[in-house]
């Protein structure tokens, strides 16, 4: 029997017009329920969510109350973290082993922004006019309207919702319909932790006018998108329409660089993780390596060695390193770049094919000396395909990295801190890991430059994407002056 879900809309639980089938990627059976929100579940929900922030109790709570609410969160979420992860695992098909830790960690994102919001002060500014006082204080920006992808639902939506509850705004949140559960079931925790009717909304839906309906909403104040860079550009135009505040997390083509000095063994696993890791289907995937040429065969060789002990099989064991891919449609994305590399004739030296298991289980895929040019090395794939480029000079490293229209994330592998430091400076990508790869936190920001998006969340920059800055001059000796004159 399969799991029926409903919207959260203010205080309803609705079932929606009619449902959708979440097909179980490694089952390759329908599993849950999903409702199909209608135009009007989509007004009703942004309705709830301004009714909430104009007249509703939340953003008029102290920061102290509100982050009660985050703390009591953070335990529900804490107390279900397994059964939150396992139907994320039966949703997208990742390893219950990635998912269980994501949800685990996802409480500190609650409580840390509940605690950042408290020390957020205003301040007096010296307007340089005798008789005036100058204040700059920080407000929430409103109703947020949030796409989440399918990739980490609840671990992503935290991105947002963690720092948007924070400081006083309401949310409706869309996840991906071919990931709904899991969001679509927090919505739940949100009710048993006493936070306000209206405050979290949720909405489903297979139909693309649900999303695009809601991010078209006048009554929505700032839209934050993460997902496809075609489908962000749709969203960051329908939002601009109404001019409300954009904020997009999108694709990646993210280097790992390996140096002639690194610790071999460390950069290899790290080059596993950032590719294999997920199935590499995450926009922060390390999918080029880049080797100096000294070390170039010997990496592969160990990279490869890697990639044939890799267990693929039930995502729910935990003893599994790769799940199947989240979709088909993923899976023949995957096997298409594969099928163009062997007709341009780029070497495979492992993988390229599906797995013997069948379904949409794909093997982890090494290819070696692709060409700056290739769809391989230039287009984000998000499948567990690594393409290999050798460098000679540190010079030479720099300009193959950043020769790409993304610039979400690197990695780079050194015992020089030098080098380290020239590195860090000279990548263009939001992110730069050293001697480490996939490593995230709640309180370093994170977003990428170039088509890889704009905005950052998680960290002090991140709670400032949901505030706005609001002066305020206060006259403060009773004088009056020329009306028709600038004060």
């Amino acid at each position: 029997m399969s799991l029926k879900l409903d919207l959260r809309i203010g205080a309803e639980w609705r079932s929606g017009a009619s449902t959708f089938g979440s097909t179980n990627p490694y089952t390759g059976k329908v599993w849950s329920e999903i409702p199909e929100a209608t135009p009007q579940d989509v007004d009703d929900a942004v309705m709830a969510a301004r009714e909430a922030f104009d007249s509703g109790p939340w953003p008029r709570m102290t920061v102290e109350e509100r982050s009660g609410y985050l703390h009591t969160l953070a335990d529900l979420i804490e107390r279900d973290a397994g059964k939150l992860a396992e139907l994320e695992s039966k949703d997208n098909g990742k390893g219950l082993r990635e998912i269980v830790g994501q949800i685990r960690a996802i409480p500190d994102w609650y409580r840390y922004f509940a605690r950042l919001a408290a020390v957020q002060d205003g301040r007096v500014v010296n307007t340089a006019k005798p008789n005036f006082m100058g204040l700059v204080i920080e407000e929430p920006v409103g109703v947020i309207a949030a796409i989440l992808p399918w990739n980490s639902p609840l671990f992503l939506l935290a991105f947002k919702l963690a720092p948007a509850l924070a400081v006083g705004c309401t949310f409706v949140a869309k996840p991906s319909e071919v990931a709904s559960t899991s969001i679509l079931s927090f919505a739940k925790l949100i009710e048993e932790a006493g936070i306000p009717a209206g405050v979290f909304n949720t909405l489903s839906g297979e139909n693309a006018e649900v999303g695009a309906r809601l991010v078209g909403s006048r009554l929505v104040d700032k839209v934050s998108f993460t997902g496809s860079e075609k489908v962000g550009a749709l969203v960051a135009q329908s939002a601009g329409s109404n001019l409300a505040d954009v904020a997009l997390e999108l694709g990646g083509k993210s280097a790992n660089i390996v140096f002639a000095d690194a610790d071999i063994d460390a950069a290899v696993n790290g080059l596993v993780a950032g590719i294999f890791a997920a199935g590499g289907q995450t926009c922060i995937a390390g999918s080029r390596g880049l080797v100096h040429e000294s070390i170039y065969e010997e990496v592969i060789e160990k990279v490869v060695a890697r990639a044939r002990t890799i267990k693929q099989g039930d995502p729910l064991d935990l003893e599994t390193d790769m799940g199947p891919l989240a979709s088909a449609l993923q899976f023949d994305k995957v096997n298409h770049y594969c099928d163009l590399a062997r007709e341009n004739g780029i070497e495979i030296r492992y993988g390229g094919t599906p797995s013997e298991l069948g379904g949409q289980f794909f093997l982890p895929t090494v290819m070696v000396d692709v060409s700056e040019d290739h769809p391989v090395w230039c287009e984000e794939i998000f499948g567990p395909i690594l393409a290999f480029q050798k460098f000679s000079t540190e010079e030479e490293a720099y300009t193959l990295a950043n020769n790409s229209q993304y610039g979400l994330a690197a990695g780079v592998w050194t015992k020089d801190i030098q080098r380290v430091l020239r590195a860090a400076k000279r990548l263009r990508a939001g992110t730069v890991w050293v001697n480490s790869y996939r490593t995230m936190g709640a309180s370093m920001p994170f977003g990428g430059v170039k088509r890889s998006g704009h905005g950052r969340e998680n960290g002090v920059e991140g709670l400032r994407e949901f505030l706005e800055t609001k002066a305020i001059w206060i006259e403060t000796e009773g004088a009056t002056r020329d009306p028709f004159t600038v004060g």
